[in-house]
């Protein structure tokens, strides 16, 4: 099976399990913000309509980052290079505050030191509000790759491991663990990562699996870090599945438990990628549980309802702004730099 096939054939599977989750998505009600235009850099779409300058209620916002998913930086690919510079151009220039950046998973391709240096030549490029990451299941895909730097899976793991991608990840952004949290303005984010990929595990595929010991400090951490009345932040890479039931490939795994933690806490939001679904394409990416669940596009590779790339020049991610009231996600193009209308959600905080 050669790569592409094998990738398909991942993603087919994941499409089926992921749209079940659907079923559950809500509507709320949307109000619609606006951001001052940008003077044109890079390459955008010149086309594109000036916007209107960014409306908070005669208030700024106590907080606001973006989070960038599913990047795949991939060397020797020159699109996925030229869509991180799109957001990254995009974020450095925003009109609005960005007081960080948040990568959710699959930030390379294939997880080797090969895409690791071409992520750090762009980043080195730009000076960005503090990045923080999580790992997702493309990070762990070294142990596809040979010593040519060539797919091959018969050969897998190639003389790698699980831990070596581990390892590299925390190399790469000076951390003492893969699961880590952030905090800015007394407003906190908390980013989980899959600890072990097939090598390790078989059983889990492209799944997220947690150890006990995630779980726990992340049972600790939201305990510790919540506050009534605001919000707390968590992200993951795959998404979680139905509820009532533990995930498997493509999916968060715990996803019991995880939903156990956040039972008790109204404004927890929860970001998830690993879906790369277009936010123009109907899919739905917002479902609201106890929490309230989004579902990312991606950067590197956004893709239609059948996880084809049909619309290549996509450069996709979200934009969070925290008020006191409320939060606001907004889906944003960056190839053009503009607001996407299909994805825009303004969420009351309760207060309780």
């Amino acid at each position: 099976m050669t790569r592409r096939a094998f990738i398909r054939y991942l993603l087919m599977i994941g499409a089926a399990l992921v749209g079940l989750s659907a079923l559950f998505s809500q509507l709320v009600k949307k109000k619609f913000l606006s951001e001052e235009a940008l003077v044109s850099a890079g390459t955008p779409d010149a086309s594109a309509a000036p916007e209107p300058p960014i409306e908070s209620l005669s208030t700024e916002p106590l907080m606001s980052y973006f989070i960038l998913s599913d990047l795949h930086v991939t060397a020797g690919d020159p699109q996925t290079i030229k869509k991180l510079r799109q957001a990254l151009d995009d974020v450095m220039h925003f009109a609005g505050p960005v007081d960080a950046v948040m990568l959710t998973g699959d930030l390379t391709d294939t997880g080797t030191e090969r895409d690791y240096k071409e992520l750090r030549t762009i980043v080195n490029d730009y000076k960005l509000p503090p990045v923080y990451a999580n790992m997702g299941n493309h990070d762990y895909y070294t142990i596809w790759i040979n010593k040519a730097n060539s797919w091959d899976q018969a050969a897998m793991p190639n003389g790698k491991t699980d831990a070596m991608s581990r390892e590299q990840f925390k190399k790469f952004f000076g951390y003492e663990k893969i699961y880590n949290e952030y905090t800015t303005k007394g407003h906190s984010i908390l980013l989980l990562s899959q600890e072990a990929y097939v090598q390790e595990k078989p059983e889990v595929g492209e799944g997220a699996w947690y150890s006990s010991e995630q779980m726990a400090w992340f049972k600790e951490r939201v305990k510790a870090l919540y506050k009534p009345g605001r919000p707390l932040f968590v992200m993951t890479h795959q998404p979680l599945p139905p509820v009532g039931t533990d995930g498997g490939s493509h999916q968060l795994i715990p996803a019991i438990q995880f939903r156990e933690i956040l039972k008790p806490y109204k404004n927890v939001f929860v970001f998830c990628g690993h879906r790369h679904q277009d936010f123009q394409n109907g899919t739905p990416h917002y479902v609201q549980e106890t929490f309230h669940f989004f579902h990312n596009s991606s950067v590197g590779r956004t893709l239609n309802r059948a996880y084809q790339q049909e619309a290549k020049n996509k450069a996709q991610g979200i934009y969070v702004q925290v008020y006191a009231n409320k939060v606001v996600v907004r889906g944003r193009e960056f190839s053009n730099r503009t607001f996407i209308a299909e994805a825009d959600w303004s969420i009351d905080l309760q207060q309780a």
